[in-house]
């Protein structure tokens, strides 16, 4: 099953050249001292508003040839927990090939990660991390798409611990990005003072802190789910600190402060 690009030409450019282009601009390409990431957290807005954020991130952390990718479920359609466990997702840059074995294994740790193309099938959030992972390694890797529509703590926590078991026993490393943005629609000054609440949590590698200042502050962080199972998983293949790479906002870009995105970027390791 090829999943084909739903937010090419909206959320990133659609022709090769432009994108590539987009790429080069940012001269996107691995730094000199990598860090050795379990996990990290990158924001998912246009490439416009968030891509360079995200562009720091994949350039500071080493980079294998398998990933997991987790990102929230906007649309509401699908499974909970949707996975695609075979099949590839196709871009302007070519095909990126699902890891169908890791996907399995996952399946088994986890019963309630089911077969669910439709949970995928119009999110962009997933989608538009792939032509950055394309334009650094080629269609040399394979991922594995998880998207999460559950929100309460201890089904994350469940995810995350089955996750961490699975990835733990790989015979290869495998790196987790947790797609998210952080705080939406609020004043500049209110998404900066929201996001650090949550940003200091994740650098604590503490997911209850996460999810209860998510609550109680009502930070609309959309990938906070995503965040908490990666940040589980990630402490059982060994992370034991986290680095902030980056946090701004979409005002930066158009100038407008009073309802504004939050991004980050986070590496767990």
């Amino acid at each position: 099953m090829i999943r084909k690009a739903a937010v090419a030409g909206s959320f990133y450019p659609a022709e090769p050249g432009r994108l590539v282009g987009f790429f080069d601009d940012l001269n996107l390409s691995p730094g000199e001292s990598l860090l050795p990431a379990k996990a990290v957290v990158v924001p998912h807005a246009g490439y416009v508003y968030s891509g360079r954020l995200a562009a720091e991130v994949y350039s500071r952390v080493q980079l294998p040839r398998r990933f997991v990718i987790l990102c929230p479920n906007h649309t509401g359609i699908g499974a909970a927990l949707g996975v695609m466990s075979e099949g590839a997702w196709e871009t302007p840059l070519g095909l990126a090939a699902i890891d169908q074995d890791l996907a399995s294994a996952m399946k088994q740790s986890h019963p309630s990660l089911e077969e669910s193309p439709a949970a995928h099938q119009n999110e962009h959030s997933l989608e538009v991390q792939l032509p950055f992972l394309q334009h650094l390694l080629g269609n040399d890797f394979q991922f594995v798409p998880i998207c999460i529509a559950r929100g309460s703590y201890e089904p994350l926590v469940a995810l995350g611990a089955a996750l961490g078991v699975t990835l733990k026993a790989w015979p290869e490393p495998v790196l987790m990005i947790s797609s998210s943005d952080m705080n939406h629609f609020e004043s500049a000054e209110t998404t900066l003072r929201k996001d650090e609440l949550a940003i200091r949590k994740v650098l604590d590698l503490d997911s209850r802190g996460l999810y209860d200042v998510v609550m109680r502050e009502r930070i609309t962080m959309c990938g906070y789910a995503p965040t908490i199972a990666a940040i589980e998983a990630s402490k059982i293949i060994g992370a034991t600190k986290a680095v902030l790479i980056g946090h701004t906002h979409s005002g930066a870009v158009t100038g407008e402060n009073q309802h504004v995105v939050g991004y980050a970027g986070i590496a767990l390791y």
